[in-house]
C-alpha cells in the first residue's frame, strides 16, 4: 500500500472530507468527515475504492474508534433531484462536518470543487482519498456506511440487487428498472435506462 500523508500543514486540527455514492441510480450520497490522531498508522488504510469490501469492513471500526472525531450525513436522492449532485456531495460534507464534535481548523476535501465551510478553511485535492490519510478514512466511512444503508433498503426493493450493485447502473440494475419501473429512491434527474438501442436485457 502507498504511504499516506498524515496532513498537509503540521501543528493544525485538519479534517479529510470524501462522498460515495455519486454515480449512483438509486439512493443518497453519504459523506464522511474525519479527524486523526497523530501518528495513526493502518497499514490497510487507502482509497476506498482500492480495497476489497472485507478490508473495508475491517478498517471501519479501527477508524471509528481511533479517530479524535467522525461523522457521517447523507442527502437522499429527492434532495439530489433538486439541487444536483454536485451541490448534494458538497452538501453532505458540510452536514458531516457540522455534526464534529471538535471543530477542525482545515479540511482537507477529497475532488476539486468545494463550496466554504463557514469559519473554516478548505484546501481541495484531486485524488485524496489517495494521498491523505483523513480523506482515505473518510472515503471508507462514507463508502462502508452507504453500502450499509443499501443493503438494508435492498430487503425492502429486492429486485433491483442493491446489496450487489450499491444503487450503481449495472446492466442488472437497469434490467430491473425498465421491468419494474423506479422506486421512490430512484433519482429521477439522472438517466435511468439508456437509449433503447443501448439497451440489453439479461
Amino acid at each position: 500500500m502507498p504511504s499516506l500523508l498524515p496532513y498537509l500543514e503540521p501543528g493544525r486540527v485538519e479534517a479529510g472530507c470524501d462522498e460515495a455514492g455519486r454515480g449512483c441510480l438509486a439512493g443518497p450520497v453519504v459523506a464522511a468527515a474525519v479527524i486523526l490522531p497523530d501518528g495513526f498508522y493502518h497499514p490497510l488504510l487507502n482509497d476506498s475504492k482500492k480495497l476489497t469490501e472485507k478490508q473495508r469492513e475491517a478498517l471501519r471500526p479501527v477508524i471509528e474508534h481511533e479517530a479524535i472525531d467522525w461523522a457521517v450525513a447523507l442527502v437522499d436522492n429527492e434532495e439530489i433531484d433538486r439541487i444536483n449532485i454536485l451541490n448534494a456531495s458538497i452538501l453532505a460534507m458540510h452536514r458531516a462536518v457540522a455534526q464534529l464534535k471538535v471543530l477542525p481548523d482545515h479540511l482537507l476535501i477529497d475532488g476539486n470543487r468545494f463550496k466554504p465551510y463557514p469559519h473554516v478553511g478548505h484546501t481541495c485535492v484531486v485524488k485524496g482519498d489517495g494521498k491523505y490519510a483523513s480523506i482515505a478514512a473518510a472515503s471508507i466511512l462514507a463508502k462502508t456506511h452507504r453500502d450499509a444503508f443499501m443493503c438494508m433498503v435492498h430487503e425492502q426493493y429486492p429486485h433491483y440487487n442493491w446489496n450487489g450493485n450499491m444503487g450503481y447502473p449495472t446492466a442488472k440494475h437497469r434490467e430491473a428498472i425498465a421491468r419494474h419501473g423506479i422506486t421512490p429512491l430512484h433519482r429521477q434527474s439522472f438517466k435511468l435506462l439508456p437509449d433503447s438501442s443501448q439497451m440489453r436485457l439479461f
